[in-house]
């Protein structure tokens, strides 16, 4: 059955093939029959068009095809939709339609505006997976079908062999033929499966040449053994897969041809027997551009032509003067050097080319379509994968990366050079890093002062970046440049990460001084964003070096694994940025509505970072725009992101075990707390109160005023050793006030109600025990276990320590304790009599590094290639402890109610995380892999603002997410 299935396909498809043959036959008689000689001639010709010229250029380009009727034109620089206009005109005064040639070797953007630039084909040769270069060609050919362009003149099967190439260089999959041949072949069918014609070039091979064609005529003087061996063969591999055009390059290679000053692009030797016969090549044969100075400078406009029509080439690219080569082409028909039969056939060749690709019948492309969607989502995605398979890491001592033991790290970065934010911006996620800038001709004085100032910290992430303005710019480091990196490698280890050709290694006298090293080929922002996550393990690394250095082998590169967040795009799930435009609605509208000034969303995906914004103002005078960096108070989110990871460590270490009572840790003899049961407590029915309002005991009666003030015996302007306890500006609280609080936890009454009651006061009993059991405070204890290690620099109690002030958010206007508006103080008042260090409240964060911690309870403990917590601990805590009492808490976490709760209805039974009264809320979907993070300060200026919550605007939030994510 198979076989019949395999052959009725076969048969098919070869009627398939026959029946398009005898159509463009068919379709390429009728139109040469209607033709004249000189048209015939004109066919071949194609000419230079611009479309950022003026209307004198678009009219001698009309009159060429209307005049002249040449063939097609090759465009150059310009922009996408005023190209697509000019196409269609001319393609509207044209009698034969016109073949449309770019050279977008990476993509439109080679030549035109208002694109995206994809990697340059040296960086494309580091990647492994060779699919994704067929995805990059298909994406070419849509970006040049919607322009109207029906042949690109790429890829470039050049095999570089040389590292002073001036006219290739990046523009080359490398030096490997078999490697180059393998990749131009994915290129050429992501485009000819999509009806763009591919170009191999430059034939027979510039690779391995040290001047450029364009200003001269380079000389190879390799054997035509070599030559076979080595450039040839990914010409042949392509002509073995379907190529349908090659372009000629402009070389003298006397093995080939031994007449002096010769291109092989004029040379019948090299077209007509090497390429048309023993290679057998049957489709177009174009020339390099006439125009360039490796023919020019020999031969003048017409006769170059000729010259190189008789070599046999099928289509004359960038002919100068078009009515002369008419002219002296029918000349050299009339003096016998070629016939009209032979100019008749390449006429027709031509001809079915243009039937082939569409062009029997031109529709008038959609202006409005080319501005919309000359670059899409799938763009983006695509050259975000190229990207991303492509850093190569060739060195790493001790497996320095991806970097582990954050904590037993103080890193800098330093960009020399050209532009590196992205870089710098992009690692500062992953952690707390300093970071220094400066150029390559820097005064010594300016280096030692960066030197001095580093000579702290003992990694130092460089960041190497030359020009990314085309794939021609100089990758060489000069020896001052190599002399101070060498000297950072002599103060602290160092991660030397080169955006530049792998060939710019060779500038380094030593290489072996540096801890690891990654090439990243290019210096744009998202080489500069993929190679901040490789250093973190955000992503892994994947590439191999496509040439080899003079201290790394061609093949060579390390892989490494994912062990952190990594930062993406809604497209790698199929879900477009437009498409999440509601979140966005959703977040501005409870703006607008003043439930909350302003607010961050996050959402992470199977481990991915795919949407992270912010939203509005710091307060509603709107004098500062909340950026992603910016810091909220978590409010009761402190519960899962400081006390329950350290009671969870404490069950791992064999220290608490939640069926215990709370008198096995702490001295409750006298208290009615001593029997209540430590998952009880974490569950929320332990008959607890559900809070205290600690303040109100603190504060006395101003007769005059009328207000309540605070008492001057427990409260003072300024700090000292009595009072040590900042719980607002200028507002200091008695050292033993906090043992107080502690006191009245433990002898405060218990509800007669067994059922299940929210309470904050089993919090203050956890802290004493993780602090009583680790003999040290609950900050430093979180710090230390968990936040440095992470790598959460924005996380953690007391922001005004570590953070600029101009970063925290302010939560209320507290006019019944504090008298001020809250500012890097925590809002909970029992938490800001504890120092601002409460279990329940005091941690401040932005989404960010929330999400490191929400993704360590989603890894079940692991994060960063560290084991925090246990598999068995972490499901343990995060499952619904008494679903049969009516009560669907887990150990610490707030979890999925049937209706209502803190979350939408499409969660899964399994999630979990918490909400804060502050207006957050974190939360984790083991099964569909999501985190959801919402920050928001609802409470300001008045924390009797409920809209956030009656407009359900985090669960409206969450469902849009679901609804986009949730599978």
């Amino acid at each position: 059955m198979c076989k019949k299935v395999l052959f009725l396909l076969f048969f098919f498809f070869a009627n398939f093939l026959f029946s398009q043959n005898i159509e463009s036959e068919k379709w390429a008689d009728s139109i040469i029959s209607n033709m004249s000689p000189e048209e015939r001639i004109s066919q071949l010709l194609m000419v230079a068009a611009y479309s950022n010229k003026d209307e004198s250029h678009t009219r001698y380009i009309s009159n060429l095809i209307q005049n002249y009727k040449i063939g097609g034109l090759m465009f150059l620089q310009g922009g996408p939709v005023r190209q697509a206009k000019l196409t269609n005109y001319y393609q509207s005064v044209t009698e034969t339609p016109l073949m449309i040639a770019l050279d977008a070797e990476w993509g439109v953007a080679m030549r035109l505006d208002s694109s995206i630039r994809f990697p340059w084909q040296m960086t494309l040769g580091s990647i492994q997976d060779k699919k994704l270069i067929y995805q990059m060609g298909e994406e070419v050919a849509r970006q040049c079908k919607l322009i109207g362009v029906n042949i690109n003149f790429a890829p470039v099967v050049d095999v570089n062999f040389n590292p002073e190439n001036p006219i290739i260089g990046n523009r080359s999959f490398g030096e490997d033929p078999i490697r180059v041949g393998e990749l131009g072949i994915q290129y050429m069918k992501g485009m000819q499966d999509n009806k763009v014609l591919a170009c191999a070039k430059h034939f027979p091979g510039h690779g391995d040449t040290d001047s450029d064609s364009h200003k001269e005529l380079p000389v190879i003087k390799h054997s035509k053994e070599r030559l076979d061996s080595v450039e040839l063969l990914p010409f042949k591999m392509l002509i073995k897969n379907g190529l349908g055009s090659v372009m000629v390059a402009h070389l003298n290679i006397p093995s080939l041809d031994k007449t002096k000053n010769l291109a092989v692009s004029l040379s019948p030797e090299v077209v007509n027997r090497l390429l048309k016969t023993e290679l057998e090549f049957k489709g177009l044969v174009i020339t390099d551009a006439l125009n360039m100075k490796g023919v020019s400078k020999f031969y003048k406009p017409g006769l170059v032509d000729v010259k190189a029509l008789l070599a046999g080439n099928d289509v004359l690219l960038f002919s100068e003067d078009v009515p002369k080569a008419i002219d002296q082409i029918k000349l050299a028909i009339e003096n016998g050097e070629i016939t009209q039969e032979e100019v008749d056939e390449r006429c027709k060749k031509i001809l079915k080319s243009k039937y082939w690709m569409g062009l029997s019948e031109f529709t008038t492309l959609n202006l409005e379509k080319v501005e919309n969607e000359i670059v899409t989502n799938n763009t983006h995605l695509i050259n975000r994968k190229l990207i991303k398979n492509s850093i190569t890491l060739v060195q790493n001592y001790d497996n320095l990366l991806p970097l582990k033991r954050l904590d037993t790290l103080n890193i800098a970065s330093v960009s020399i050079g050209e532009d590196g934010t992205e870089f710098q911006n992009t690692l500062s996620k992953y952690a707390k890093i300093d970071h220094y800038k400066i150029k390559e001709s820097a005064s010594e004085e300016e280096k030692g002062a960066i030197l001095s100032k580093i000579s702290e910290y003992n990694l130092v992430i460089i960041g190497l970046h030359k020009s990314n303005a085309s794939a021609w710019e100089s990758y060489k480091v000069s020896r001052k440049t190599d002399l101070f990196i060498q000297k950072i490698a002599v103060q602290s280890k160092v991660v030397l990460s080169v955006f530049a050709s792998p060939y710019a290694l060779n500038s380094f006298l030593f290489a072996n001084n540096f801890n690891a090293v990654l090439i990243s080929y290019q210096n744009s922002e998202i080489s500069q964003e993929m190679t901040s996550q490789a250093i973190f393990g955000g992503i892994g690394t994947k590439g191999k070096l496509p040439v080899s250095t003079k201290h790394f082998a061609l093949n060579y590169g390390i892989e490494t694994n994912k062990i952190r967040l990594e930062y993406s795009i809604p497209e790698e799930f199929g879900v477009n940025e437009s498409d999440l435009y509601k979140i966005d609605s959703l977040a501005k509208n409870a703006i607008s509505e003043e439930s909350t000034p302003g607010c961050q969303i996050l959402i992470a995906k199977e481990g991915k970072i795919i949407f992270n914004k912010s939203y509005g103002y710091h307060t509603y005078s709107k004098k500062k725009k909340v950026d992603n960096s910016d810091i909220y108070d978590l409010a009761s989110i402190t519960k899962i992101s400081a006390t329950i990871p350290l009671l969870m460590k404490m069950v791992d270490d064999g220290k608490l075990n939640l069926d215990n009572t709370l008198g096995m840790y702490l001295d409750l003899d006298t208290s009615n707390k001593s029997e209540l049961v430590i998952r009880d407590i974490l569950a929320h029915q332990a008959k607890l109160q559900s809070w205290i309002s600690f303040y109100n005991s603190t504060l006395d009666d101003d007769t005059i005023k009328g207000v309540k003030v605070l008492r001057d015996t427990l409260y003072s302007s300024t700090e000292s050793v009595i009072y040590p306890y900042k719980v607002g500006d200028d507002i200091y609280l008695h050292f033993s006030y906090p043992d107080s609080i502690l006191n009245i936890v433990k002898y405060s009454q218990l509800r007669e109600n067994e059922g299940y009651k929210y309470s904050d006061l089993g919090y203050y009993l956890f802290k004493e025990i993780i602090e009583e059991h680790y003999s040290n405070d609950l900050n430093q204890l979180t710090t230390n276990y968990f936040y440095d290690k992470l790598g959460m620099e924005n996380l953690g109690y007391l922001p005004l320590d570590r953070i600029e002030k101009i970063r925290i958010i302010p939560t209320e206007q507290d006019y019944l304790y504090r008298s001020q508006l809250i500012k890097g103080y925590v809002h909970d008042q029992g938490a800001a009599m504890l120092g601002g260090v409460g279990g329940h409240a005091g941690v401040f964060s932005n989404a960010n590094d929330l999400a490191k911690i929400m993704q360590m309870y989603l890894n079940f403990g692991d994060y960063g290639g560290e084991k925090y917590i246990s598999q068995e601990t972490v499901k343990e805590f995060t499952k619904c402890q008494f679903c049969n009492n009516d009560n669907r808490r887990g150990a610490g976490f707030d979890k999925p109610a049937d209706e209502g709760g803190p979350t939408c209805n499409s969660v899964s039974h399994t999630s979990f995380g918490h909400t804060g009264f502050t207006g957050t809320i974190a939360w984790a979907d083991p099964e569909t892999e999501l985190i959801y993070i919402f920050l928001s300060n609802r409470i300001h200026p008045d924390a009797n603002n409920w809209k956030l919550l009656k407009m359900d605007v985090r669960t409206n939030i969450m469902q849009e997410i679901y609804n986009h994510f949730g599978n």
